[in-house]
């Protein structure tokens, strides 16, 4: 999957994190604005669950760092 998204569509890993003990989401975008949300589950399958136009990345400094209270 990962093979695919960065050959055939110029995709970049934007950001990932963890649904659950046993899933990784990740979100993949292209310098056109394209993304792509992947799944990948611990056996190793990885699916497309949501595909879009006109991303923007809001992030200016780095991820927001949380709150300790």
């Amino acid at each position: 999957m990962r093979h695919r998204l960065a050959s055939r569509l110029g995709s970049h890993r934007q950001a990932m994190g963890l649904h659950g003990p046993e899933q990784v989401m990740e979100l993949w975008t292209t310098p056109q604005g394209d993304w792509t949300m992947v799944v990948t589950y611990a056996s190793g399958t990885s699916c497309i669950v949501a595909m879009g136009e006109e991303w923007q990345n809001t992030l200016q400094d780095g991820p927001q760092k949380k709150d300790p209270a």
